[in-house]
C-alpha cells in the first residue's frame, strides 16, 4: 500500500517503496483463519505454542520497516506492520471474528496479559489493546511473523520472540526523513517530536510504560553504525538462528 501524504507529512513506519494493502492482507488471515477452522471441527482444540516470532521495537524514522522487509525476504517470514495491527484492532467487522478466533483459542488470556502488563492497573486495559493483543495473537499463531511496532515484543510470548531494538541517532532520523518526504532537515527537525510525544502516549495508555527498557530486548542495533538496513538484517537473522536453532 503506498501511503497517501503531503509534503512534509510523515505516517510512522512509512519508507519509500510500496507496501501490501492492510485490508488485503487482513481478508487473507480471515480466509486462512476459516479455513484452519474447518479443518479443527469438532475436535478439540488446544492453544497451540507459536512458531518463533521477531518484534521490532524502534526509535520512529530510524528505518526498522525497511530492516524488517529485508530481513522476512531473507527468511521467509511476514511483515505484519503498525499500520496492519491497528487496521485488524479498529476495523469492527475484522474486530469480530479476530476476538471469535483469539477467544476460542486462548480462553482467559486477555486477563492474563492485562495482569502481567499493567499489575493491579489492570483493569484499564482498553478496548484497543484488547483488540491489539487479539490481532497480534492471531498473526503469530498462523504462521512466521516479523512484527514492527505497537509493542509487539510486549504482547506475546517473550520465550518465542527475538526482541529487537533498533535506535539511532537524531542525526540519523533527520537526514533520513528530510530524505523520504523531501524537506529541509530543520523541518524534519520539527517533525520528530510530535512523533516521538504520540509514541510515548501509546505506551503509556496502552502499557502503564515510560520508556523502553533495554533488558526488554534479545539485541539491540545502533543504526548510526551500520553500513544499511541490508547489515542490520543480517544481524538479526544471524541472532535469530542462535535463539531458535531448530
Amino acid at each position: 500500500m503506498t501511503h497517501s501524504k503531503t509534503r512534509g507529512e510523515y505516517v510512522p513506519g512509512m519508507r519509500a517503496m510500496p507496501r501490501p494493502d492492510a485490508a488485503e492482507l487482513a481478508d487473507q488471515l480471515i480466509r486462512d483463519w476459516e479455513h484452519k477452522r474447518i479443518k479443527l471441527r469438532g475436535k478439540r482444540s488446544e492453544p497451540a505454542e507459536i512458531p518463533p516470532a521477531i518484534c521490532f521495537s524502534r526509535k520512529i524514522g530510524s528505518g526498522a520497516l525497511e530492516i524488517a522487509d529485508l530481513l522476512a525476504e531473507k527468511i521467509h517470514f511476514r511483515v505484519v506492520d503498525r499500520e496492519l495491527l491497528e487496521y485488524m484492532a479498529k476495523d469492527k467487522d475484522l474486530r469480530e471474528k479476530t476476538v471469535a478466533f483469539f477467544d476460542e483459542r486462548y480462553p482467559g488470556k486477555i486477563s492474563e496479559l492485562g495482569a502481567m502488563l499493567l499489575g493491579e492497573k489492570s483493569f484499564i486495559l482498553s478496548d484497543y489493546v484488547k483488540n491489539l493483543i487479539r490481532a497480534a495473537y492471531a498473526f503469530a499463531t498462523m504462521g512466521s511473523t516479523v512484527f514492527v511496532g505497537r509493542g509487539a515484543h510486549l504482547i506475546l510470548p517473550r520465550n518465542r520472540v527475538l526482541a529487537v531494538r533498533a535506535i539511532c541517532s537524531e542525526k540519523y532520523r533527520i537526514e533520513r526523513l528530510s530524505r523520504l518526504l523531501n524537506i529541509e532537515q530543520d523541518e524534519a527537525a520539527n517533525i520528530l517530536p510530535k512523533i516521538d510525544q504520540e509514541q510515548r502516549a501509546f505506551f503509556k495508555k496502552a502499557f502503564g510504560k515510560k520508556d523502553a527498557s533495554p533488558y526488554e530486548f534479545d539485541v539491540i542495533i545502533n543504526l548510526d553504525f551500520f553500513t544499511g538496513p541490508q547489515a542490520a538484517a543480517e544481524v538479526v537473522a544471524c541472532a535469530f538462528k542462535a535463539k531458535f536453532p531448530a
